[in-house]
Order: structure tokens, then C-alpha cells, then sequence
């Protein structure tokens, strides 16, 4: 029976977690996976100056970000560097190549024997990518002059430790996900930013007590007002409205029931892969003339191009606007036709009302879906730009705005809650959320 309500509903609903052992194994479990994730951040690697490293991560924002990622496991050079980034970028190549590769879509729709065969294509792909994410670090590194050079032997070693840390990653990240609550890898990265969240505070309140107190207001005021713009872009859907018609045969006669739902397609439907691709891409060029510089003071092709594609520059924040709309479309087109839903209603004999089944119902999801993305892509662009106009508006220069993990940390932390309110609400207990 469901119990009388003495308390206020959230503090009811986690006393209640607390009280079924089934729950209360899955979330202690799950802080364990993260307290070994949190370990592992702690393990450096060798040949690394840590201290020349860290005031690099501090002073470059686009690896500033990467590392609050991390939870600061970049900063450190630590075991697991190279994060979960390796299986993530594969999962986004091997959802792309699914449609487009024939043997691939096959595969797919072998129900769940395709799935695990996805899978392990996906785990084989992120050993190569963890591979080449990890030299590249060192060569930026190196480039830097945060590592001198190293033998052959001590850079294949460094390598192959943080393929294996990334593999691990994933492998505790499947564990949460069968064993704990919520999305095993979105909560090892969700852990990374919440792990980094008091430095980055308590750089700002140094800041701040340096002479610049209003910009620390300034910050906390648009951090209040990104939270609650990430929260409601987050949940907002379009409903569509389906009726179904079935036929049923009794005693010989012929009887129609009709009943009705909707389809909730998401404003925000490619969540953070945007974000991940556009960064990716900003990443490329830099990445690569920084294996052609010469000295800082000489103005070459290459330094121009390393120079104009800092994340602080005009040309950069603009580009990544823009990268962030155009993979939103994109990732989201591709979702949705994935989704193959008006074939999926005809054959549930469903429709919506005041429009004809097959080729009209395609054509009108496909207009709402355009619609809704575009206000849905123009947040996410907001979302990256962000951290630069926070840094221009307020001035705090330690305490660099990052909305981008905001949108993670809220997306997971909501995703979480429905789990566990969907587990209250089997057992009849209520949850956290009306």
C-alpha cells in the first residue's frame, strides 16, 4: 500500500529509497564505481611536469573544459587521460555509419543479437581512436614544453596505459548501467564535472577577492539563469497527437475500439552530441599545425592557423556557433529517420488525426521535427558560446562559465531521477517528481 505522506515529497521519496534493499544496493554500488573512477584520477603517469601542466590547462579554455570533463584526470596526466572521449566518438561514428553501410543497417535489425554485435564493433573502434587521442596529447605536450621527449619505449608504454584506462572507464561504465542506476558512461562523466566543480568555485572566489567582486555576482546570476533555461530546453517536447483504430472479432461480429496518445518529440533531440562533434571539429586544425609550428615569433602558415583557431578569438566562437546548428540538423535528421515512425504507426494502426497515413505523415513529422530542432539548435549554440560571453560580461577571468558541462551534469541528473521514480512508482511508493 502506498504510504501517508509525513514528510515534505522529496525527503519522503529518499527515505523511501533508502528502505528497499534492491534501490539501495544499486546506488551504494554505484558510488563505488565512482569512487574507484575517482582513484584512478589520482594515478599520474610519467615523465610530466605536473605543475607547468596544470597552469597549461588553466590557461587554454578548450582543454580547460576537456579536463573538467575529466574531473581533472587530463590536469594530472593520470591513467585514465584520455577519458571516456575514445568510446563516446565511436559510438557517434558507428550511429552514422549504421544507416549509410548496408551490412551495418542489417545487423541493427537483428533485434538484440545485432545490438551486442554493434557493441563490440563499437568497443574495437575506440581502441584505435583511444590510441591516437593519447599520442596526440603527448605531442601537444610536447609541443608545449609540459614533456620533453621520451624513448619510443616509455611513449608506446604511456599509450597503451591510457587505451587501457579508457577501456576500463568503459567497463565500469557498463557495470553502472546493468548493475547501478542510470546511464553507466553519461555518470562516469557526470562524476568528472561534479568532481571538478569546488576548484573551479574556489578559483572564483580568489578571483573575486582579488577586486572583482561584481563580476563573481555577475556570474553567479547568469549560472542561475543558464540552469533554468538548460532545465526547460531539456524537457521540452512537441506532443503529437495518435489515435489508434483496432478491429476485434467476437461471437462472429466485428467490433472497432478506438483509443488515443501522442508522440513527444523533443525540442532538443541530438542532446549533447552537437557540442561533441562542433568541439571536435574546432579541435582538428589546431591539432594538426601544431605538428608543423615553428617558433612563436615566426608568422608561417601554420602558426596563423594555430593563432586564429584559440577558442578566444572571434573567428573560433563564430565557427563554433555554427558547427553546433548545422550538427544539430544533421544529427538529428538522422535520429529521426532511424526512428522510421510513420512506418512504425501504420503498422499499430495509428495516424494523426487531419493527416493521411504513409507518405503525408512523414512529410508532416518531418516539418515539426525541422521547426522544433531549429529553436532546439540555436540553445545549443548558446550553450557553447557561452563560457566567452560569461568571460566578457563578467570579466572573471579563473572562473570561466561552463554551461556546457551545466547541460551535461542537469541532463544526467534528470535522467537519474526518472529511473528512480520510475522503481518508486513499481512499488507504489511516490517519487521525487509530479
Amino acid at each position: 500500500m502506498q504510504r501517508k505522506r509525513t514528510q515534505p515529497r522529496l525527503v519522503q521519496a529518499m527515505m523511501d529509497i533508502w528502505t528497499l534493499p534492491d534501490l539501495r544496493r544499486r546506488i551504494l554500488f554505484t558510488l563505488g564505481i565512482l569512487v574507484v573512477f575517482r582513484f584512478l584520477a589520482q594515478v599520474p603517469l610519467p615523465g610530466v611536469d605536473i605543475e607547468a601542466l596544470q597552469e597549461f590547462f588553466g590557461q587554454n579554455l578548450l582543454f580547460g573544459m576537456l579536463d573538467l570533463f575529466s574531473g581533472g584526470a587530463m590536469s594530472r596526466f593520470s591513467v585514465v587521460a584520455a577519458g571516456i572521449y575514445p568510446y563516446i566518438t565511436a559510438s557517434i561514428v558507428m550511429q552514422l555509419l549504421v544507416p549509410v553501410i548496408p551490412r551495418l543497417q542489417a545487423i541493427s535489425q537483428e533485434g538484440e543479437p545485432g545490438r551486442h554485435r554493434i557493441n563490440r564493433i563499437t568497443h574495437l573502434l575506440t581502441v584505435p581512436l583511444a590510441a591516437l587521442q593519447g599520442y596526440g596529447m603527448l605531442s601537444i605536450l610536447r609541443m608545449q614544453g609540459v614533456m620533453g621527449s621520451l624513448p619510443p619505449l616509455t611513449t608506446a608504454t604511456i599509450v597503451t596505459t591510457m587505451v587501457a584506462g579508457t577501456i576500463f572507464l568503459v567497463w565500469l561504465g557498463e557495470l553502472i548501467t546493468e548493475r547501478g542506476i542510470g546511464n553507466g558512461i553519461s555518470i562516469i562523466i557526470f562524476g568528472g564535472i561534479v568532481a571538478g566543480l569546488p576548484g573551479i568555485v574556489g578559483s572564483g572566489i580568489v578571483d573575486a577577492q582579488a577586486g572583482n567582486p561584481e563580476g563573481l555576482i555577475a556570474y553567479i546570476v547568469l549560472t542561475l539563469a543558464m540552469l533554468v533555461l538548460i532545465v526547460i530546453f531539456v524537457e521540452a517536447h512537441r506532443r503529437i497527437p495518435v489515435q489508434y483504430a483496432r478491429s476485434t472479432i467476437r461471437s462472429g461480429r466485428i467490433y472497432r475500439q478506438s483509443g488515443s496518445t501522442y508522440i513527444p518529440l523533443r525540442v532538443n533531440t541530438a542532446g549533447m552530441i552537437p557540442l561533441i562533434f562542433a568541439l571536435a571539429m574546432m579541435q582538428l586544425p589546431a591539432t594538426i599545425s601544431s605538428f608543423f609550428m615553428g617558433p612563436a615569433d615566426d608568422p608561417n602558415f601554420w602558426n596563423t592557423i594555430y593563432n586564429i583557431f584559440q577558442s578566444d578569438t572571434v573567428l573560433y566562437q563564430g565557427l563554433y556557433f555554427a558547427l553546433v546548428i548545422g550538427f544539430a540538423f544533421f544529427y538529428t535528421m538522422v535520429i529521426f529517420e532511424q526512428m522510421n515512425l510513420p512506418q512504425t504507426l501504420q503498422q499499430q494502426s495509428g495516424f494523426i488525426p487531419g493527416v493521411r497515413p504513409g507518405k503525408a505523415t512523414a512529410d508532416y513529422l518531418n516539418k515539426v521535427i525541422k521547426r522544433i530542432t531549429f529553436g532546439g539548435a540555436l540553445f545549443l549554440a548558446l550553450v557553447a558560446i557561452m563560457p566567452f560571453i560569461a568571460k566578457e560580461i563578467t570579466g572573471v577571468t579563473a572562473l570561466v562559465f561552463q554551461s556546457t558541462a551545466i547541460l551535461i551534469a542537469v541532463g544526467v541528473a534528470l535522467d537519474t531521477m526518472k529511473q528512480l521514480e520510475a522503481q518508486l512508482t513499481m512499488r507504489r511508493y511516490e517519487g521525487f517528481l509530479k
